[in-house]
């Protein structure tokens, strides 16, 4: 519960209202020309945005969507045990917010059942670039 409002607080911080009117705009959207770079589970991801679903300012929005991603993440096992590969390509959703040109995102994806571990699903953080 406290991620959550976690998250509603920092969506506020993003975009404050101010006493001026501004149109606003919902739309839905397959590709915004978006890279991010972040880190999630002591790993790495690298992603783009993909099919989501737009809330439009003035020079900011924010998005929720599916984010095609790709995870570097080196396995940590005892010697003789098989090692996943470092570079894993994966499926996320969550929260983008964007102010002209700089991103910052709060992903979340899903770490699959392993002999050593539950599967969980996994927040992070990236920051990045709208081409």
């Amino acid at each position: 519960m406290y991620k959550i409002y976690l998250l509603i607080s920092f969506i506020c911080l993003l975009f404050p209202k101010s006493g001026t009117s501004q149109t606003t705009k919902l739309q839905a959207s397959l590709f915004e020309g978006i890279l991010v770079a972040g880190y999630i589970d002591h790993g790495a991801y690298i992603n783009c945005t993909g099919p989501a679903v737009k809330y439009i300012l003035k020079k900011a929005s924010i998005m929720a969507g599916l984010l095609p991603s790709l995870k570097i993440k080196e396995d940590r096992v005892q010697a003789g045990a098989a090692r996943n590969s470092l570079l894993t390509p994966t499926l996320g959703f969550g929260l983008t917010g964007c102010y002209k040109h700089l991103v910052v995102q709060l992903p979340a994806f899903y770490s699959a059942k392993t002999s050593t571990a539950d599967g969980k699903w996994k927040l992070g953080v990236g920051v990045g670039y709208k081409f």
